[in-house]
């Protein structure tokens, strides 16, 4: 085994010692009044409390932590500095083993120490050529980071926000009343089956929730944007101040903008990314703080606690997992979870339906003349040649099982199911309000994000730059003519020329079904279900080829929109996930739903009539079944949205384990083995999470939205499916996680992004589709019109929707029949004009006028409705505005007195100091201030401050850190020996 190991000074502390260090340096002693804010060191220590066995109570801090404390592989050798990233390249790989490749890891190495990162590498022999350079981030590094990526750390305890709690009024109206005897005993007698309720209620929601013995619940902490000239503010002397997931976003923000290359020409050779690209390394990841099966660790809690499907009923600890996971992975899991539970409703409301149905099925009149059909006259053939004509109660089956999809609950539903989207949408936004305040993101901006490794490796070869007036940089400019408009337009046109190609896909299945219907084979067949429901069979047959093709063409449409958004030249990470996630919805959009519209919107509409059939290559086109095409957009639907999840659920579970499988195999050979104990190995032969890591998911859930939303007329379990599916999801993605991916680095993000976008227009798609398909594709609007118009009961409906042809005028009639009669039915509303000619009779136009007006009335009353949801829930609560309010000026408070209590501090210091022999000019006199005026203290009133307590917002944050014009005079007396020099040189990329 080689080791090479570079230690600073510091490196001699041991853990108590460096500690302490933290400590002292944090902050200077306050000289604020104690009984106004003042920090409680024993808020920070471990907690001494026990739990039942006598042992120690963890708690938040201590689990966060708890697995660098228990695991010895989380540190250097020495066993003080913490591991915070991991780089891996191998000996074996040919593009690793260059001169140009070591040159590189060179540079980029020098380039981490000299910005102070600390690296211990590590070639174990039995490893098989396997390199690993450890990176420790101290202390100097961390408090530079976090001011410059503009953090917001947590603040000392501070009594003025416990003043500033509310009570609730009607509480203390019933204590106060409670003070009497006799309304205490009528109290206690009307309540005691309450109370009982209560408690019933209480211990049936603690099997629910998160156990607060295993999460403690997180002390909410006043939190502001970090700054080293204002350490005073902070709880440095916290554990978990600094806590892994930040320390690894730092060292992250570093790997990604440190140059590996000495040219002075070459501008773009920066980043771990590109390094990875180019083989000089093969991995770099954070590390997990802990192994699977071994107790002490936060990943080994949320494996046996959270992922585990056992635990599916319980709510999820959602403060643990953006702790482990970070914000972005935190809130997908939180908005995953709330539409989970979101679906419970419309699942009970939708089976509710369903039961409705199937217990009234055979009190419905229409189905039940079907299977009492008796008239001589029978259904005319269904296709040319081999078709027969065939008698109307042989769809008895098929018309119960339609009706319990289509019948008078069915408009119930689709009002419902549209008021429920937009109380989903409205309610997440406003449950997002509350965990973005919860996790420190309210007001939140991204720091400006840099080019994409990639966008500037394709710019390379380009010499002319423009400056970024952003950052106030040169950035190569995109030559439009030459690469931006090709790129665009290579791009509109393979999207153009995927969708058609799922069109295609469609039209293969339809003429799929056209030829299965005149198959002989359907004719002679033995089975009674096949032979006299052929449409039946062949719309499941056509729907599981659907299914198929549609697997399939899912991974083309990956690769290639991939590559095409590549081709895009998008500069930052969020415009190329932005383009990414629209191109692939949009694919995936026809390629799901292209058939599901046909069967809803254009089956069985235009076919003709006999005698007049308008045909499509030769063949006459689908016909609907005289009840409508209901049932078949219901059987098409439950295969592919079921089949989908299905198949999704598989393939989720295995690709992980296949991919680390290949990935081992890939590094070391089939034949050779890593085994090792420590923990940065251990994640080396897990799967890369990388950018797109949450996409797949996010994508599965929505396009499982779109099927509950925009058809879920036509299927109302489609909520419950989504539900079953969607418990067993959140536990599988979390056990995924865990367990096959290497730890992600954090990202914050105060929202779901355009997936949020996305989700609001399939709401309004999904009004308009549901209208259509009550108006045109169900049989309600014929049958309302029907009890309006001729009578109430639905008597004698089934003879009225069926018009009589003559058998004369059929084109093909069929080879081998022994029908006698000269007259055959077909269902639609035609009348017999003279000769062969045929027209739409006026009971036609009146049912059409019925269901254009109830299009008109349902979008216009559902838009209402949505509208007013809209409105009545407003994107943040009350007490939430409150709150995120008063906590706001509880740190105003705090900054400003604190600011000016050190700066009045700081005047006497430099009276006193000018005052003595030494002068402004002497060593005391550079205590005074920045530039050594110390007699500008004299000019602070109180006006000044009362003018920046008046500031908010933006304004303040400026103010606070010394920025706004109004306090740049005022801010030159804040003294801290943590206060930069002018003169001292910032962090390299600065």
């Amino acid at each position: 085994m080689t080791r090479s190991v570079t230690i600073s000074p510091s490196d001699s502390y041991s853990r108590m010692e460096m500690r302490n260090f933290n400590r002292d340096n944090g902050s200077e002693a306050s000289t604020r009044p104690a009984e106004e804010c003042s920090f409680d060191p024993a808020a920070t220590l471990p907690d001494v409390a026990t739990n039942g066995n006598g042992k120690p109570k963890a708690n938040h801090c201590s689990i966060i932590m708890g697995g660098v404390l228990n695991n010895p592989s989380l540190t250097f050798n020495d066993g003080v500095r913490t591991i915070d990233y991991v780089l891996v390249w191998e000996a074996g790989k040919v593009d690793a083993t260059t001169p140009q490749a070591i040159e590189q890891r060179r540079i980029f190495e020098e380039n981490l120490e000299n910005e102070g990162l600390q690296l211990e590498r590590e070639a174990p022999k039995e490893l098989h050529g396997l390199n690993f350079t450890k990176i420790h981030a101290p202390y100097s590094v961390l408090r530079d980071y976090s001011e410059i990526l503009k953090l917001r750390m947590p603040m000392k305890e501070c009594s003025k926000i416990r003043k500033g709690g509310r009570t609730n009024a009607i509480l203390n109206a019933a204590m106060y009343m409670s003070k009497f005897s006799a309304l205490k005993d009528v109290h206690e007698k009307t309540n005691s089956l309450v109370d009982k309720m209560d408690a019933c209620w209480e211990q049936f929601m603690a099997k629910i929730r998160v156990d607060p013995d295993l999460f403690p619940e997180r002390k909410h902490r006043l939190t502001a944007i970090y700054s080293k000239d204002k350490e005073y503010l902070f709880d440095t002397t916290a554990e978990c101040f600094w806590t892994p997931s930040i320390r690894s976003r730092i060292v992250q923000f570093i790997l990604d903008r440190k140059k590996f290359s000495s040219a002075s020409n070459d501008d773009f050779a920066f980043g771990i990314t590109r390094l990875i690209s180019n083989s000089t390394y093969s991995a770099a990841y954070p590390l997990h703080d802990g192994d699977l099966k071994t107790p002490g660790s936060m990943r080994h809690l949320l494996y046996t606690e959270w992922a585990s499907v056992s635990k599916c009923i319980k709510y999820q600890p959602l403060d643990y997992v953006k702790d482990y996971f970070g914000v972005k992975i935190g809130l997908y899991f939180a908005w995953l979870g709330f539409y989970t539970h979101m679906l419970i409703p419309a699942s009970i409301v939708g089976l509710i339906c369903v039961i409705y149905s199937a217990s009234t099925v055979y009190s419905n009149q229409p189905s039940e003349q079907v299977c009492n059909y008796n008239s001589s006259i029978k259904m005319c053939p269904l296709c040319d040649y081999f078709c027969d004509y065939w008698d109307l109660k042989d769809t008895c089956l098929q018309s119960r099982i339609t009706y319990l999809f289509d019948n008078s609950t069915t408009v119930f539903f689709a009002i419902f199911m549209s008021f429920w989207a937009a109380c989903f949408l409205e309610l997440w936004k406003r449950y997002s309000a509350e965990m973005t305040h919860r996790w420190d993101l309210t007001g939140f901006d991204v720091y400006e994000e840099h080019p994409r490794p990639q966008y500037l490796a394709r710019l390379a070869h380009v010499k002319r730059t423009q400056l970024n007036v952003v950052t106030g940089e040169r950035e190569p400019m995109v030559p439009f003519w030459r690469m931006r408009l090709p790129a665009t337009l290579m791009s509109f046109s393979v999207v153009a020329l995927l969708v058609l190609l799922a069109l295609a896909t469609v039209l293969g299945v339809v003429l799929y079904r056209m030829s299965l219907l005149g198959a002989t084979i359907l004719r002679h067949n033995s089975n009674v279900l096949i032979t006299y429901n052929p449409i039946m069979f062949t719309t499941a047959t056509a729907a599981c080829i659907n299914l198929v093709l549609i697997c399939l063409l899912n991974y083309i449409y990956q690769y290639l929109a991939e590559w095409l958004t590549e081709k895009e030249l998008l500069r930052t990470q969020t415009e190329f996930d932005d383009s990414l996630t629209l191109k692939i919805y949009l694919l995936q959009f026809v390629n799901y739903y292209a058939s599901i519209f046909y069967i809803a919107f254009f089956k069985g509409k235009y076919v003709g009539r006999p005698g007049d059939y308008v045909r499509f290559f030769g063949h006459r086109q689908e016909e609907c079944a005289p009840g409508g095409c209901f049932l078949e957009l219901s059987i098409q639907l439950a295969i592919i949205m079921v089949g989908k999840q299905f198949i999704n659920t598989i393939v989720e579970m295995l690709m992980p384990y296949l991919l680390k499988w290949l990935y081992i195999i890939r590094t070391i050979g089939r034949k050779n083995t890593i085994k090792s104990p420590l923990q940065w190995v251990k994640d080396f032969k897990l799967v890369d999470f990388g950018n797109m890591g949450l996409f797949p998911e996010y994508l599965e859930m929505v396009l499982q939205y779109g099927f509950v939303t925009i058809f879920v007329s036509a299927f109302p379990l489609a909520p419950l499916f989504a539900l079953i599916n969607n418990v067993l999801e959140m536990r599988l993605d979390a056990k995924k996680f865990l367990s096959c991916y290497r730890r992600p680095v954090p990202q914050r993000v105060n929202d779901i992004g355009v997936w949020y976008r996305i989700l609001d227009s399939i709401g309004k798609l999904s009004v308009i589709t549901n209208g259509f398909i009550i108006a045109f594709t169900s049989d309600f609007i014929p049958r309302l019109v029907y009890q309006f118009a001729m009578e109430s009961n639905l008597n004698n409906y089934v003879n009225y929707t069926l018009a009589d042809f003559n058998i004369s005028v059929i084109e093909y009639k069929p080879l081998k029949s022994t029908y006698k009669e000269e007259m055959c039915s077909y269902p639609g509303y035609w009348y017999y004009k003279q000769g062969d000619d045929y027209e739409r009779s006026n009971w036609y136009w009146h049912v059409m006028g019925a269901r254009l007006a109830f299009i008109v009335v349902f979008e216009n009353v559902v838009a209402l409705v949505m509208i007013i949801v809209r409105w009545a829930i407003p994107d943040m609560s009350g007490e939430l505005r409150d709150r995120i309010r008063r906590e706001a000026y509880v740190i105003n408070s705090f900054i400003l007195d604190e600011t000016r209590s050190r700066s009045l501090g700081s005047t006497r210091q430099g009276t006193s100091c000018r005052a003595g022999p030494t002068g402004p000019g002497g060593p005391a006199g550079g205590d005074t201030g920045e530039g050594g005026d110390g007699g500008a203290g004299e000019e602070i009133t109180d006006s000044n401050w009362n003018h920046i307590a008046s500031l908010s917002g933006s304004d303040f944050d400026l103010a606070a850190h010394g920025e706004h014009q109004d306090i740049a005079d005022l801010g030159k007396h804040v003294v801290s020996k943590h206060s930069f020099n002018e003169n001292e040189p910032g962090p390299a990329h600065v």
